[in-house]
């Protein structure tokens, strides 16, 4: 590729493309990873503490919260806490698993890291301090670690 400054624009062009693309990526990316991560801490503490207080406190623990909610029997209270101890330990458990499956926190820093690569390419091809050839053998590397980002559709 030579110096040619219509080949500089359309290399210019080609990184603000996919600069959008990531960065469509990761406004919809990074709710998700921390919607999932929340999930996943959230569910675990409380199914942790809605165990703790029948393993620690027994039947006294039961009783007492059978007699604060004029419960018949005290049955109830451990039926009750230990469904709610399943429910968030499955979501936590999905949340999880959804999360690592689907690579969402590696994909998230990629394109961040991508995005700031890109950005400083961006840059130095705008002042001229960087041979276009060496330019677009930046690009293809930069891209590469987000081959999951589909380019943006041209305008």
């Amino acid at each position: 590729m030579s110096e040619d400054p219509q080949a500089r624009q359309e290399l210019a062009a080609r990184i603000e493309q996919r600069r959008s693309a990531v960065t469509a990526f990761l406004r919809g990316a990074r709710p998700r990873r921390n919607r999932l991560t929340n999930i996943s801490i959230v569910g675990s503490g409380l199914a942790a503490i809605f165990t703790v207080g029948p393993a620690v406190g027994g039947t006294r623990f039961t009783g007492a919260i059978q007699g604060i909610l004029s419960l018949g029997d005290d049955s109830i209270v451990w039926r009750v806490l230990c469904l709610a101890a399943v429910l968030l330990s499955l979501a936590a458990a999905l949340a999880t698993n959804l999360a690592n499956s689907h690579a969402v926190a590696a994909q998230v820093s990629a394109a961040e890291a991508c995005n700031a690569e890109l950005d400083g390419l961006e840059t130095a091809l705008a002042f001229g301090s960087l041979p276009t050839d060496n330019a677009v053998d930046l690009y293809r590397q930069y891209v590469a670690k987000v081959a999951f980002i589909d380019d943006a559709p041209r305008s």
